[in-house]
Parts: structure tokens; sequence; C-alpha cells
């Protein structure tokens, strides 16, 4: 992120920032800035008596990175050719980690992370990961190694990349082969927040790419390979049982089935309740959360310690910065919205591969990863820099949003 946002500076200023439409369309540089903004303010607001206010302060500043980042991300799609060589690296990204997967699944190790690790272990003769997060890992790390089991979530928000150009180019049979391997490598990364996302991913993209038919046709595969899984992968056969208590009355269940998601939901609709204008301080989660616990006595599902975050945006947004932030956030939704509402059909195709991975990262009706953290904030705010450049890109005559 601050290397990128350095790079992003240092254009800027060779193009003598009053000259900025050479890098991005003047549309684009406003919806860049605003979604931003939108991000962002809330975090600053936040900080007023914050239960971690030099955090909530730090974390803030830290990530006024963020706006330059936004700016070279967004002026990397803003012509044909970078759209080509950004979305087509990016398929290309998913394609390999998607092998990459497999091959893991066969022989039980990422080639990528054995090299990645490799190489680290030569320049601080320290693994990536330690012993113990290695035996404790319980579903395919990937690329991304066994202390950082996200590959599964990294994968379906990414997923649009792939499908679209897969389908122009190689036709329904090349879509779904890719609709197949990509979902089964999701489908073992085991998070099930994933396979919400990606099944979002298939009926978003499928009803224009390859018809309703086709596409439930589809749905009914990857239910048998679901099925399959479970009775071959122990890790999938555990969370398929454990996404069935929900279908239990008894709120401990439930509990259960959701790795501690209500318990934690709990918590932070109480931080609201204490805190509803601003809320607690971006990132003040976990030290609010003891005073908000609505079972101290009990062990949590997640073993010992507080929980770092709510797991879900609009509790994340509303505990963490309040309805201040909450409002910030969907004024920063309706102006992307309105961006695609008045775009032209082809600003619309065009836009459509970082519309649908940003639409189905944020969908609210699911759980997530902290957006207030580096890793799922930069790739969210990454996707937004995509959507805003590609829709409003400098190749052509845009109307005015």
């Amino acid at each position: 992120m601050v290397l990128g946002a350095l790079v992003a500076i240092s254009r800027l200023l060779l193009a003598r920032f009053a000259q900025g439409t050479a890098l991005l369309s003047p549309q684009a540089w406003a919806l860049t800035s605003v979604l931003f903004c939108a991000y962002w303010l809330p975090e600053l607001i936040s900080t007023i008596g914050a239960v971690d206010g030099p955090r909530a302060l730090r974390e803030s500043l830290v990530d006024l990175r963020y706006l330059p980042f936004l700016w070279l991300v967004a002026s990397a799609v803003a012509d044909s050719r970078g759209r080509t060589i950004t979305f087509g690296g990016l398929a290309v990204i998913v394609a390999v980690w998607t092998l990459d997967g497999l091959a893991e699944a066969f022989i039980g190790t990422s080639p990528l992370f054995f090299g990645i690790d490799g190489f680290k272990q030569l320049i601080s003769d320290r693994p990536m990961c330690t012993v113990e997060q290695v035996m404790a890992a319980d579903r395919l790390g990937g690329v991304l190694g066994p202390c950082n089991l996200k590959l599964g979530l990294v994968l379906a928000s990414l997923s649009p990349f792939l499908m679209f150009p897969v389908a122009q180019r190689f036709g329904i049979g090349g879509w779904v082969v890719a609709v197949v391997l990509v979902g089964l490598v999701i489908l073992l990364a085991g998070a099930r927040a994933s396979w919400i996302t990606y099944a979002l991913v298939l009926v978003l993209s499928g009803w224009t790419l390859v018809g309703w038919k086709r596409m439930l046709g589809v749905f009914v595969g990857g239910a048998a390979m679901l099925a399959i899984l479970t009775f071959v992968s122990p890790q999938v056969q555990e969370r398929v049982e454990r996404t069935a208590q929900l279908a239990t009355a008894d709120e401990s269940g439930v509990d259960v089935a959701l790795s501690g998601r209500v318990r934690i939901w709990s918590a932070a609709l109480c931080m609201v309740r204490q805190s509803p204008i601003n809320g607690v301080g971006v990132r003040g989660f976990r030290e609010a959360y003891p005073d908000c616990d609505p079972d101290p006595e009990y062990l949590a599902a997640w073993g010992d310690g507080p929980a770092f975050h709510a797991h879900q945006i609009v509790l994340e947004v509303l505990s963490e910065t309040g309805l201040i932030g909450l409002l910030l956030w969907l004024s920063g939704a309706a102006l992307a919205w309105r961006a695609w509402r008045f775009s032209t059909r082809q600003a619309r195709d065009r836009a459509r591969p970082a519309m649908l991975a940003l639409a189905v990262t944020v969908f609210p009706l699911n759980t997530h990863l902290a957006f207030y953290s580096t890793f799922w904030g930069g790739l969210t705010l990454m996707l937004a820099a995509l959507y805003a450049g590609s829709l409003l890109a400098r190749d052509e005559e845009t109307p005015s949003t």
C-alpha cells in the first residue's frame, strides 16, 4: 500500500497534478476521492471518545495512504490498454492460485507457498508459519499459507475477473470448467462466507453469460460436488454439519453453527447502544468486547480471548464508527450506484467484472473479515478503485455524475 501510494504521488507530480486528467477523467477523480472519504472519514470521526484513542488515531492517519493508492489503481484501468493488462493480470492470478490450490488438495502442499516459504527462510532463517499454525490448519491455505487461511474469500471476491474473459474467449464450456475448478478450491478452502460470495458471483454473472437454465444446471452440479466432498473431506463435512445446526430452534445451536457469531453480534449491538453516534473507535472492538460479552462465564466458540471484530460489515461499521460512519458508507454506496446508473452500456460492460467483485465483497447479508484491517480493507478499496477507473474511463466521453 505504501509503495503504491508513493508511486501514485510520483506520477501525479510528473503529470503536474493540475493536468491530472492525463491520468484519470474528472468523473473518476471525483468518484475515487468520494469513495475514499466514505471509508476514511468514519475512521477519523471515531477517534473522538474511542476506547483506544491512540490506536484509532494511528489507524486513521496511516490509512491516508489509501487515497493516492486509489488514484493509482483507477489510473491503471483508465484506458483500454490498461484495462487489458490489469484485468487480464487479475484473471491470470485467479487461475494460477486456483491451480495451486488444486495441487495442494492432491499433494498436501501449495507449490507457490512452498517456494515463498523457502525464499523467506533463505532471508531470515525463519518460516512464514509456525509449526503450531501448520498443524492447526483445517482447510486449504494455498498461496497464502496455513497461517493466513483466507484463500477461499479472496478467490471468491476476485473470481469475476476470471469468469468474464473465460466466457468471452472459450464460451459456455470454458466458463463451466472455470466455475467447477474455482468452486472446488473455494469449497476446500472452507470459509462458508466465501461459498455465499461465490454463489452470488455465479447468480449475478451466470444469467448474462450462459442463461438461467445452464446456470441452474451449474448449481445442481455444485450441490452434487458439495455432497461428494462431504463424504471425502472431513473439513467440508464438519462445516456442513455445523451449518445444519441452523435448523435448530436452540439459540446455542445457532451460535455453534455460526462459529460464535451470534455472541459476537450481540456484543456489537451492545457497543452500538453504548456509543451510537461515532462508535467505540476503529479497531477498538477487541478492547470494548469484554464489557459487552453476553456470556463472559462461558468459553467462546473460538477459544480464549476477545473477538477482534464484528464479522459483519454493517455491525462493524455501526459498532466501530457509529451512525455517522454508517451514513457515510451508505452515501459512498449511493454515489457508486449513481455512477453506474447514469453510465453508458459500453461503460457498464467494461466495468462489470470490477462492479461484481466489489458488490459481492460488501454484500451485507453475509459474514466478513474486518474492513478496517489492512488486508481486507486494502482489497475492498482496490476493487472500488478498479470499478471507478474502468466505469469512468478517460478513453471515452462519459456523462457527468
